[in-house]
């Protein structure tokens, strides 16, 4: 059939079938080569060798053309590691392919089956962009051709200090929210970092530490996603003492950022905004009233004043372009001011669920804001079901701000020059 150092026939052919979509969809990060290093099918130099390729596709190739040489246990590694890392329908790509074992099938589907119950967040792989889309749509928006796309940091605390913040609760599915924005984000072609139970200090420093990273200044953009208890303008560390959120957008800023200067920087906020319990209305029958009294009032005399200071000019005398304090950037909260934000214990938070499952759908030809206005709208849908509790039939409302300034396509899994 095969020497030791080579793959059994049939899995190699597995592999060769299904290549061109293991290449185009597989999500081949830190945690997936960590997988196959344990079961030693790859050497420390063949990681860092793959992990080094700047493409997502070039990574997958590269991996794919190591396999077949890496002994008989590789392809099962190969697919054990698919199912650690939630790649489900690839690992049943490979698991009904014709040339493997209708035994071996068998058994696989019964495993799968177990992975894919009602409490598991949506895997489906995220739709790729089309070349005939990026073209028709890349001069109106934000340039996305770098690869990667940009660094994303997530920021999650779900554990709290008992003695130092004795009324914050654990955040019981928290882990599955920064692990469902890991892989997305990570299939976005974003190199994702992510910081579990930080104090209110620890998160200061963290994003700090991340905004000055020297890897910005050759990126397209960045997305920072944080995960805790919060109030209105804030949320907890782990110590029970709150961060602005100001101070962050003020850390992304141009002028304390200019690696990110006229690049859009994108913010997820999963945390409360208040301990108010959104109970909901009855619609009432007939048209919803949603006219407005349609006053509009200017900033009276404002924009022709001058405001007493010499416009900037450089050395030779020519004007500098200047830009505003703060823009390019787009910020989804999970809920409305004041009001609380919901999460299930077993498939995370509303919000998160929601965002994951439109960016995976929808980011192949819709912006980012028409995203969170499609979020919105599931949010809008849902309700809680809790019965013989406070939370039954509970609602949420997410929200997002923005100050984008051009369409914000994330293009996934296309690369002009590759």
């Amino acid at each position: 059939m095969l020497g030791e150092c080579g793959m059994l026939e049939r899995d190699k052919r597995a592999l060769r079938r299904n290549s061109v979509t293991l290449c185009k969809e597989m999500v081949v990060d830190e945690l997936f080569i960590q997988s196959l290093q344990a079961d030693e099918i790859l050497t420390d130099s063949m990681a860092e060798s793959i992990l080094a390729a700047q493409i997502s596709q070039k990574r997958n190739w590269c991996l794919l053309s190591l396999l077949p040489k890496r002994g008989p246990h590789a392809f099962s590694s190969f697919c054990s590691a698919l199912k650690d890392t939630e790649q489900h329908h690839l690992y049943n790509l490979l698991a009904d392919s014709p040339e493997r074992d209708s035994r071996v099938r068998g058994r696989e589907r019964e495993s799968m089956e177990i992975c894919l119950d009602a409490d598991s967040p949506i895997t489906t792989a995220v739709h790729p962009t089309t070349q005939e889309f990026y073209l028709s749509h890349c001069d109106q928006s934000y340039s996305m051709t770098s690869s990667p796309r940009g660094l994303g940091l997530v920021i999650s605390n779900v554990t709290f200090d008992p003695c130092a913040a004795p009324d914050l609760d654990t955040r019981k599915g928290g882990e599955v929210d920064e692990e469902v924005l890991r892989k997305v984000f990570t299939e976005l072609d974003y190199i994702v970092t992510i910081q579990r139970d930080l104090t209110a200090q620890g998160m200061r420093t963290c994003i700090e530490q991340f905004s000055r990273r020297q890897e910005h200044q050759t990126v397209s953009s960045c997305v920072v996603c944080l995960l805790s208890h919060g109030v209105e303008g804030a949320v907890y560390g782990t110590d029970g003492q709150l961060m602005e959120l100001d101070w962050v957008f003020e850390v992304f800023d141009n002028a304390h950022c200019p690696l990110l200067q006229n690049k859009p920087k994108m913010f997820f906020i999963q945390a409360c905004r208040g301990e108010e319990m959104d109970c909901g209305v009855e619609m009432s029958d007939g048209p919803e009233r949603t006219q407005s009294p349609g006053c509009e009032q200017r900033d009276a005399g404002r924009e022709g004043e001058g405001d007493g200071n010499a416009t900037p000019t450089d050395e030779r005398g020519r004007l500098r372009v200047k830009l505003p304090q703060r823009s390019d950037m787009i910020c989804g909260f999970a809920s409305l001011k004041g009001t609380a934000a919901m999460r299930n214990t077993k498939r995370g938070s509303w919000f998160i669920q929601e965002l994951n499952s439109a960016l995976r759908l929808r980011a192949k030809d819709t912006h980012l804001s028409d995203i969170l206005v499609q979020v919105n709208g599931r949010i809008k849908d849902r309700e809680g079901y809790a019965p013989g509790t406070p939370h039954h039939r509970c609602k949420e409302m997410s929200e997002y701000t923005s100050s984008l300034c051009k369409d914000l396509y994330l293009f996934p899994k296309y690369h002009p020059e590759y």
